[in-house]
């Protein structure tokens, strides 16, 4: 396994699943990826000057390029800030 690969399982509760569904149903109805979605949401964020993150190869690369592009909808938005609340 890969260092970054074995904490995953730390992130796979049901807070992870829930953000994991929204990734996939929203990156659908925008037909991107669920890693594209994930970078323009948190672009989105208030307070977030620059999101952190990295690619290993370059369909990753296409991502990000896909990802200063794409403007989420409010329902989008707040589908993916519904999902990712902190479990009671």
């Amino acid at each position: 396994m890969r260092p970054r690969g074995a904490r995953m399982k730390d992130y796979l509760n049901a807070r992870g699943r829930r953000i994991l569904g929204a990734l996939d149903e929203v990156s659908s109805a925008y037909a991107t990826s669920p890693a594209a979605v994930a970078l323009a949401w948190t672009m989105a964020q208030p307070g977030i000057a620059a999101p952190i993150a990295s690619a290993t190869n370059v369909e990753q690369l296409r991502d990000f390029s896909v990802a200063v592009r794409l403007e989420l909808g409010a329902y989008a938005r707040a589908k993916l800030d519904e999902a990712s609340k902190p479990d009671a």
